[in-house]
């Protein structure tokens, strides 16, 4: 099979592989639909993560149900998956208590740009739709996987709700996806926080309210602004840069909730700050699982329709230009087809 390869920051290569195999009776192989290229895949891309030696990358998937382990019953070849890039058996303690992405089991995917990939945990990570959704939806499902699944955790981890005030800091797929768990949630004001026009129009069309265009200190006496110098009920992080936290935690009123989903870089919280400011934190990698079932039939049913995010489309052969694309900004999310 083919799929994608980092080999150092900057340098992508689109190589033969070898064919996944079943290692475990857990697992499963599927045959890729889509992928697509995350914004933290940009991370180790800009050197901003080490890469001590070439290893595959993506962790975004749908497809269709090649062959599964002796214990794998909840799904079967044939049908089409939608999964997490972190994998859960769905039964242990963590997953019982809605945390699959810290499964006491848990891997996370990391072999996703590719043709065919091993699922881990496939028990308990897969969910099937009943027949093979039409191609048109597929991006949507995808986004399902991850930014649109950690754009609901980011609303629910702040604690968006009925009548609220959420702001919104970043404007990537996550931030943008963000924008529609916290309208689908109620919120009646969304502030998406964005310089780019193309992205501030994509949030508009998800529900966003008001767009703030200024950054770090400016962008906070902004939101104070439009908030009646108070600051928001809810803040939703997803960027992961102290900056981007610094102006999350300060945009929040006091009594209100931040939800930190962009992975952290060199961000440090002040505990004396914290303490005083009566703001709730909470954040972590997404438990995409316990929203599939939701988030798939809100796609399915034309609720929402979060493969919007996807302006690039190439093919799995050119994944190198989807890289570039997103790192120079040309582009919020690249989907890939094999």
């Amino acid at each position: 099979m083919h799929g994608a390869m980092i080999h150092a920051p900057g340098d992508i290569r689109f190589e033969t592989l070898d064919d996944p195999k079943i290692l475990a009776t857990t697992d499963a192989i599927i045959r890729t639909a889509v992928t697509c290229v995350c914004g933290s895949d940009l991370w180790p891309y800009r050197g901003l993560e080490p890469t001590a030696e070439p290893h595959p990358m993506g962790h975004e998937y749908v497809g269709f149900v090649e062959e599964v382990g002796s214990e794998v019953t909840s799904v079967r070849p044939g049908q089409f998956v939608v999964g997490s890039f972190a994998t859960s058996d769905n039964t242990c303690a963590n997953c019982a208590n809605g945390f699959q992405s810290n499964c006491l089991h848990r891997e996370f995917m990391t072999t996703c740009q590719a043709d065919y990939v091993r699922i881990p945990n496939a028990q308990g990570t897969l969910v099937a739709t009943d027949g093979v959704p039409e191609e048109e939806l597929w991006p949507g499902l995808l986004a399902v996987s991850d930014v649109m699944g950690t754009g609901w955790w980011a609303a629910e981890a702040a604690e968006v709700g009925p009548g609220s005030t959420a702001v919104v800091v970043g404007d990537g797929a996550v931030g943008l996806c963000a924008v529609i768990a916290a309208k689908e949630r109620g919120a009646e004001r969304i502030i998406a926080m964005s310089r780019h026009e193309p992205r501030q129009k994509l949030a508009r069309a998800f529900g966003a309210t008001d767009i703030v265009t200024e950054r770090g200190e400016e962008g906070v006496a902004r939101i104070r602004e439009l908030t009646g110098g108070i600051g928001a009920d809810s803040v939703l992080e997803c960027v992961g840069t102290a900056q981007a936290m610094g102006q999350a935690l300060h945009s929040a009123r006091p009594g209100g909730n931040v939800g930190f989903v962009g992975v952290p870089h060199e961000v440090a919280v002040d505990g004396q700050e914290l303490f005083f400011s009566h703001v709730g934190l909470r954040g972590g990698p997404a438990p995409v699982r316990r929203y599939l079932p939701d988030l798939i039939d809100r796609v399915l049913t034309g609720a929402i329709d979060p493969g919007r995010v996807f302006d690039l489309t190439l093919p799995l052969s050119e994944v190198a230009e989807g890289y570039r694309a997103m790192d120079e900004r040309r582009a919020v999310k690249t989907l890939l087809k094999p």
